[in-house]
């Protein structure tokens, strides 16, 4: 499974004070799983999969570099979003890890 290793790195940065990360190889890239569930994944030509709330998919699919997640022929549905390299430049990569955060961190609550 090759996957972007640059962006893999920058992902472990970005949540390095988050207290339960586990990477796994799965979708044809390195997943990022918080809580048990993946918040986001590092694949390649630095393209990034994001777990978000399925009623932003809409809105979020309108930012820059972002659409919906395609797995081969198949859409992987709403609260699935895959972001270009471009869309993760800079402060970019922040934004959509918060953004996949916010939504784990409700979607499945520490007990």
């Amino acid at each position: 499974m090759a996957y972007d290793a640059e962006l893999a790195d920058r992902i472990r940065e970005a949540l390095v004070d988050e207290p339960s990360v586990v990477e796994k190889k799965m979708f044809g890239g390195l997943q990022f799983m918080v809580r048990g569930k993946i918040a986001v994944g590092a694949h390649f030509d630095g393209e990034l999969l994001v777990r978000t709330d399925p009623a932003q998919t809409e809105d979020l699919v309108s930012r820059r570099g972002a659409r919906a997640a395609v797995m081969g022929d198949r859409d992987m549905g709403n609260g699935w979003i895959t972001v270009d390299s471009d869309g993760v430049a800079g402060g970019g990569l922040d934004y959509w890890i918060g953004v996949a955060l916010e939504y784990n961190e409700r979607a499945h609550p520490q007990r």
